[in-house]
């Protein structure tokens, strides 16, 4: 399980002043979607049926995301000792379902596949060093340091597979960009909204859910955390994957892009 465990965490130097009611949410919500990797190695090992060195891989890969679950359940739990994992785990994974029994990839392609993969690892290794930067919280400081390192070391093990594939299939750059941005875009969709909404859940009562509503609550949370040159390396990441140099003019031109849209559409989910 990765080059680190639960033990190697000092929790005895957890500050309760400095776990704010936004970090509680996040960590909250990250620790569900982390736990939920098993079945992502499931969907994965479906779409690499007959790769056994990636599907060892996959296994590999989740359980190390579930390591990441448990570690930022029992902060969130040290936060907020009411917190209830178990009945907040099971809503969500009752109310969102990953695609498993696909026969092969969403994306078209296993190419395509390990593209979108490459693309979550850049998003989770920026979101988790821009949070340990962010906190002055010692022990999720610690937890988040570590868990940006594995989903670097993720990203690249991904990336490695990624060339293999692209030799066989022959990704065409305009395809792979494309994969990118839907795999981008998604990131709208229910899993993190979904998250949100039953990590906060009061006693089981808890108003209906409303994807719009919950990914703005999420995302003005979230996107507190970041600085710009976390978004300029999130996007160096993409771009390596898809084929594009990851530093010049480009890289900066759509890191300020990305990173002016992000400060806008937070700042309009914070005030809403």
């Amino acid at each position: 399980m990765g080059h680190w465990s639960l033990d190697d965490i000092n929790w005895k130097v957890f500050d309760p002043s400095r776990a704010t009611s936004a970090l509680v949410s996040l960590a909250k919500s990250a620790c569900m979607v982390e736990h939920n990797g098993r079945d992502y190695a499931r969907y994965l090992c479906e779409v690499f049926e007959d790769d056994a060195e990636f599907q060892q891989v996959a296994h590999q890969w989740a359980e190390e995301e579930v390591q990441h679950g448990q570690a930022l359940r029992k902060w969130a739990e040290l936060a907020d000792p009411a917190f209830n994992f178990n009945a907040s785990f099971k809503a969500f994974t009752d109310g969102y379902k990953l695609p498993v029994n696909v026969g092969g990839s969403v994306r078209g392609s296993r190419s395509g596949e390990l593209i979108a993969r490459c693309v979550v690892e850049s998003g989770t290794s920026t979101y988790y060093t821009a949070i340990s930067e962010y906190t002055d919280e010692p022990v999720l400081k610690s937890i988040c340091q570590h868990i940006a390192a594995d989903e670097f070391r993720h990203y690249k093990l991904f990336y490695t597979h990624l060339k293999r594939y692209l030799a066989k299939e022959k990704l065409g750059a305009f395809r792979r960009f494309t994969v990118a941005l839907g795999r981008i875009t998604e990131s709208e969709d229910d899993e993190l909204a979904y998250a949100f909404y039953t990590a906060h859940r009061d006693g089981g009562k808890q108003e209906p859910y409303d994807r719009k509503q919950y990914a703005k609550r999420y995302l003005a949370e979230a996107t507190r955390v970041y600085r710009k040159d976390h978004i300029e390396r999130l996007v160096a990441m993409v771009m390596k994957a898809v084929g594009l140099k990851p530093n010049g003019r480009l890289n900066r031109l759509l890191g300020s892009l990305a990173w002016n849209v992000m400060r806008w559409r937070g700042g309009v989910a914070q005030a809403a």
